[in-house]
């Protein structure tokens, strides 16, 4: 019997997709973003490592053989709801004009939306698109 299709990181090629996207910018707003899997542990107000993008999986359907269907969120946590907006905004652009080994094509689904974070007051801004992923050589 044949193996199943596998797929790639879908979380994994966004960051690196808005990595390499958003270096070398000259938004003020996108100088300096660092990037994670996780909401910083130390997001109080008094010690912020912004601007902060947390890229997160939220689903991942496979639809066998030829893609996998997942639903990618990004939040921005920035020193102003402008600056967060922004580059939630710019990360969204890069995202949905990317097609890649791995993410074929992107599509927006909500946001940005911009918020607060509850725990530490920080603006943010936060975005989920679809992201239609390619098979691996199986």
């Amino acid at each position: 019997m044949k193996p199943l299709a596998t797929f790639g990181d879908a979380r994994a090629a966004a960051i690196d997709i808005l990595r390499e996207g958003l270096t070398d910018r000259s938004e003020p707003y996108a100088q300096g973003a660092s990037f994670g899997r996780r909401p910083p542990v130390d997001r109080s107000p008094e010690r912020p490592r912004l601007p902060f993008v947390l890229v997160a999986l939220d689903a991942d359907v496979p639809q066998y053989p030829v893609n996998s269907r997942a639903t990618v969120r990004i939040t921005v946590w920035h020193r102003t709801s402008e600056d967060a907006y922004d580059l939630a905004q710019l990360c969204q652009g890069l995202l949905c004009v990317h097609s890649g080994p791995v993410i074929r094509n992107v599509r927006p689904l909500t946001g940005p939306i911009p918020a607060v974070d509850p725990l530490s007051g920080t603006d943010l801004a936060t975005f989920t698109v679809a992201a239609n992923v390619r098979p691996s050589a199986a």
